[in-house]
């Protein structure tokens, strides 16, 4: 149970990271993760953290410190299980349409990041954490329904191929 429990943190940890690197990284300039991440805000069909293995690393080494080996692995096992989710979800939210209520939700919040407020809607799987730090907008039932049912990306994603990084 103890290692349920932990693996369940680690996914809300990871919630916590999505947002985090988001926003203070995603969106500062001059951090590693800006210019990824501007690659993704000018094309919205490269949508995978390649360069994703220097935070992970860094995360795995502060729950070593801060909790030990075996919570460690546990809490990390959780947020890749997190990371994995969300890259999958992320891919799906550009891609296709939703399936469901919460997804269309989800969706709409993340297209509103893209089309109107890229200071808003930091989280893409949760919109947990941008409720508690006030970047949470509030999106009425018609805006929801006609960016939730955008049509879909067609262009090829940048899945198995290196994102070219610019500075302009």
């Amino acid at each position: 149970m103890e290692i349920l429990a932990q693996l369940a943190a680690g996914l809300v940890l990871w919630t916590f990271l999505e947002y985090a690197i988001h926003r203070w990284l995603g969106h500062r300039q001059g951090t590693f993760a800006a210019a990824l991440h501007g690659v993704h805000h000018r094309d919205p069909s490269a949508v995978f953290a390649i360069g994703a293995w220097l935070p992970a690393a860094l995360a795995m080494i502060l729950m070593l410190v801060f909790t030990g080996p075996g919570a460690a692995v546990n809490l990390y096992g959780g947020a890749l299980l997190g990371f994995a989710l969300y890259e999958a979800f992320h891919y799906r939210l550009h891609f296709r349409l939703p399936a469901n209520r919460i997804e269309a939700y989800l969706r709409a919040r993340h297209l509103a990041h893209h089309d109107r407020d890229s200071q808003s809607c930091f989280g893409v799987t949760s919109p947990l954490w941008d409720r508690v730090f006030g970047t949470e907008p509030t999106l009425n039932c018609e805006t929801v329904r006609m960016l939730a049912v955008r049509a879909p990306l067609a262009a090829k994603s940048n899945l198995g191929r290196f994102p070219r990084i610019s500075t302009r």
